[in-house]
């Protein structure tokens, strides 16, 4: 990596444009959560919980996909250096509405949009590597900044963390953290605007479709990859398991946060903002360790075992660990659910990469990433509506281990075809 930018200067200011995004977004997302989440002024019911959920997810699955359209008509270096302006701008009005002590509705609307305008960001940086790395560097650093990007987002969320744990819980911390985060919006546009005009592409703006056309060619692209999906039995079954697993995540998301929500834990884990911090970390070691282990079970068992085994573990977590709603038991069942999610996910991602012809892949990582974040928000917005105040609701837990129950009879019944 370190070579990669020394041989193309131009690198090194897109890297700042990504973990500067990266950072502030990572930020803001623990600050709403501190504020919608974890925030005791507010008194946030199930159904609220759900809605901010809605806001730091939804705008992945609805704009990701127009934003990559847009983002092959117009200049790359003006989008990334207006679209961090005007999340700055989001991210301060947001945080004047948590200090003036404004209602949920005004707060989630502006950070939705601030979330969107994220998507544009991302997806303009990715769609400018190209022109600033030379093509026998783009897969090691497309990798090396996914990965590094990771861990900033998580640095933001910390930092997040720790300005609220020094200024104190409530609307203005949250508030101050927020208009803190909107700093790295500021870095981000200064380093967009160093490049020159058109400098990041695109090079052709003749072909493409724009307006009401741009948004049936995305419609008809999601199509064309879930047809791709169906006529490839081995990305169906690694489909059906993301879907599956993302389902029983967020009813387990929605629990431990009501769980979490009482600041005295009683089994020597910190409640609130920092006992969720905790969780996710312990989510994302299982996700590092599926990264090691994946590629050495997929050629012994095969991509169909694979999921399998991996579906069959997250049943079994769900029924014990999760099952037993207390939160060291749930920290425990974070790790290896994230261990057998990620075991699955990554298994999808190699059918794809095999199995879909080139002219396609695109279309089916967008349809995934629409099925990997929708049914994540559909399973917490129906578990809200029958989750106990305080999380203690068993029923639902194994409602979620019969889900997996049924994702696995699904994975054997696609296996026939």
């Amino acid at each position: 990596m370190r070579a990669a930018i020394r041989a193309t200067p131009g690198l090194g200011r897109l890297v700042t444009v990504r973990f500067a995004s990266q950072f502030g977004d990572g930020m803001f997302q623990a600050a709403l959560g501190g504020a919608i989440l974890f925030n005791p002024e507010r008194h946030t019911d199930p159904l609220a919980i759900a809605a901010g959920f809605a806001v730091l997810l939804l705008p992945y699955s609805v704009i990701g996909p127009f934003a990559g359209a847009l983002l092959d008509r117009w200049d790359r270096r003006a989008v990334l250096m207006w679209a961090n302006l005007l999340r700055g701008s989001l991210l301060l009005a947001a945080a004047a509405c948590l200090i003036g002590g404004a209602p949920n509705a005004p707060v989630l609307i502006l950070a939705l949009t601030a979330v969107g305008v994220s998507r544009f960001v991302l997806a303009g940086v990715s769609a400018s590597l190209p022109h600033v790395v030379r093509e026998s560097w783009l897969v090691s650093t497309n990798s090396v900044l996914a990965t590094v990007g990771s861990g900033i987002s998580a640095a933001g969320a910390g930092a997040a963390v720790t300005l609220i744990a020094v200024l104190g819980a409530g609307d203005r911390s949250s508030g101050i953290t927020v208009a803190v985060a909107s700093v790295a919006s500021v870095v981000g546009a200064a380093a967009a605007a160093g490049f020159a005009p058109h400098r990041l592409g695109p090079g052709d703006t003749t072909g493409g479709p724009t307006g009401s056309a741009a948004v049936r060619a995305v419609a008809a692209g999601l199509r064309t990859g879930a047809v791709a999906v169906w006529q490839a039995p081995g990305v169906t079954t690694a489909m059906i398991g993301i879907g599956v697993h993302r389902i029983v995540f967020g009813i387990d998301t929605l629990v431990m946060v009501l769980l979490l929500r009482d600041p005295h834990t009683g089994d020597g884990l910190p409640g609130g903002l920092a006992g969720f911090g905790v969780a996710v970390g312990a989510t994302a070691a299982g996700m590092l360790l599926a990264a090691v282990a994946t590629p050495l079970l997929i050629p012994r068992l095969g991509r169909t075992r694979t999921v399998l085994l991996g579906l069959g573990v997250a049943l079994l977590v769900q029924a014990t660990f999760i099952a037993a709603l207390t939160q060291g038991s749930l920290l425990v069942g974070a790790f290896l659910l994230g261990l057998a999610g990620q075991t699955v996910k990554l298994t999808g991602d190699a059918a794809m990469q095999i199995d879909i012809d080139d002219a396609r892949r695109g279309q089916v990582f967008a349809l995934q990433d629409a099925v990997f974040n929708i049914a994540f928000l559909a399973a917490i917005a129906a578990a809200a509506t029958v989750v106990a105040p305080d999380g203690h609701s068993p029923g639902l837990v194994f409602a979620g281990a019969g889900a997996y129950a049924v994702g696995l009879i699904a994975v054997a019944a696609n296996t026939r075809r």
